[in-house]
């Protein structure tokens, strides 16, 4: 049993070792880490629907709803690495717990943010909390579950979380149009409060073996100097005005991004173990990864924009515009688990991206000429189907590919490439397709840049679904 754990009641634990999936506190162990990454994947995506009551509240520019999002982001994907391995030296279970309260504190700080400034710098901190608590939610059920159960355990977590994310803009919209944008976050206090309460009482701790050597700080500090630079180059290109500095920023990004390689391959312990790229799987997945996130963040950003701004959707409807990819989602990501552990990752994560790129594909002829029905319902089902294909066989063939010593590690590397995939794209996608200054307001100039944004997105898909065909086996998870 893991450090830590505590006694365990008859029938929890399997004598192989592990957590069985259908014991209470197996129950609990998933409750807890669902809740924790749902409250962070909810929040992230609730946002982009309230960008537009945020800008007239805060009167902020389109630079300023950028950094609103890619704030949060750029902390999380710059810092998970170093979550994961916090949790693989320190215990799983401590840091997760450490990176929820972290979460509650800034949600609060967000939630009483008086301008732009303010409330970006909150997101920046929200970030961090969200970085310590990620890869523990995923590498505690790796570590916890016993292995007959953890393609089953995987696909809750990730069609569960998978909801949240997807939830998020519906709920949000709720939110913003009943009360204000300001409760988005400030509901995240009360939530964080019942999972520090379950998962200290009933998530067993667990660790790495000891590893040699400090941490990797500099790697740390290189890493997120680059995601930084690049991403401040790619939001100031929307100004015309800003040509030397956008290649300043830029070639720093660039030469950082290098800097942290020669690091990493340096440091005795690495932030990221470079070792785990060997492995022909794992560098396939997280291809994969970034590729379908990149191309969901697209998504997420342009879609519930274009509702509210072209076809005048109230926040509530624009978010209501996702449900059904929330059903589908619900309905099918433990099936695909299950399946993947059945007959391999490799046709779900196939076929998942290419459906999820149709799906985009219809979403960027959505214009309000046609009923819900026709316009926006047909495209979000696809969408939805494809990410439930996805997600539970991309993140257990991530996880199956690493040694369990690096679990953490490795999920620590998904997220961040994850996370950066979507950082990105709502740095590059305004600037790629023409947008600036408050043209996120004017239908006309939206409407243009909203199909151009989409049809990006729909490509990003295809080609993550591309990688996974041409780089993971179906023995993986098997291995």
């Amino acid at each position: 049993m893991p450090a830590g754990a505590g006694p365990a009641r008859p029938g929890d634990a399997d004598p192989g070792g592990g957590v069985a999936l259908g014991t209470p506190r197996g129950r609990r162990l998933i409750a807890a880490t669902v809740l924790a990454s749902g409250m962070a994947l909810l929040d992230a995506s609730a946002v982009n629907v309230a960008l537009p009551a945020i800008g007239d509240d805060l009167d902020a520019s389109l630079s300023g709803l950028q950094w609103t999002v890619t704030g949060y982001t750029l902390a999380l994907a710059a810092l998970v690495l170093l979550g994961g391995s916090l949790g693989d030296r320190f215990g799983r279970r401590r840091v997760f717990l450490v990176g929820v309260a972290w979460f509650a504190v800034a949600s609060l700080l967000c939630g009483l943010a008086q301008d732009t400034g303010q409330l970006v710098g909150a997101r920046v901190v929200q970030g961090v909390g969200a970085a310590l608590l990620t890869p523990g939610s995923l590498s505690l059920i790796q570590a916890s579950v016993r292995p007959a159960d953890r393609a089953r355990a995987i696909g809750l977590w990730s069609g569960l979380g998978g909801i949240a994310g997807l939830a998020g803009p519906f709920l949000g919209g709720v939110l913003v149009d009943a009360v204000s944008w300001r409760l988005v976050f400030l509901l995240n206090v009360p939530v964080a409060v019942v999972v520090l309460v379950v998962a200290s009482r009933h998530v067993p701790e667990s660790r790495a073996a000891a590893r040699p050597g400090r941490f990797d700080v500099a790697g740390a500090a290189i890493g997120a100097l680059a995601l930084g630079a690049v991403t401040h180059a790619l939001i100031r290109a929307g100004d015309p005005a800003a040509g030397v500095e956008v290649v300043v920023w830029g070639t720093a990004g660039l030469l950082a991004g290098a800097g942290f390689v020669v690091r990493e391959r340096r440091a005795t312990a690495p932030l990221l173990p470079l070792r785990l790229f060997a492995d022909r799987q794992f560098t396939g997945a997280n291809l994969t990864t970034l590729a379908v996130y990149g191309g969901l963040g697209g998504v997420l950003l342009f879609l519930v924009l274009q509702l509210q701004t072209v076809l005048g959707y109230d926040a509530t409807a624009a978010g209501a515009a996702m449900l059904p990819s929330i059903a589908m989602i619900t309905l099918l990501s433990s099936r695909a688990g299950a399946l993947a552990a059945r007959i391999g990752p490799r046709r779900p994560m196939t076929a998942g991206p290419l459906i999820a790129a149709a799906g985009t594909a219809w979403l960027a002829t959505v214009d309000g000429r046609q009923p819900y029905a026709l316009d926006v319902l047909p495209g979000s089902l696809l969408l939805g189907l494809g990410m439930a294909a996805t997600v539970a066989p991309l993140t257990a063939t991530v996880l199956a590919a690493a040694p369990d010593s690096l679990t953490g590690a490795a999920s620590g590397v998904n997220n961040a490439v994850a996370r950066a995939a979507q950082l990105l794209a709502v740095a590059a996608l305004p600037v790629a397709v023409g947008l600036g200054g408050s043209d996120y307001a004017d239908p006309v100039t939206f409407a243009t840049a909203h199909r151009t944004a989409m049809l990006a997105g729909a490509a990003l898909f295809a080609v993550g679904g591309a990688l996974a065909w041409a780089t993971v086996r179906d023995d993986v998870l098997r291995s």
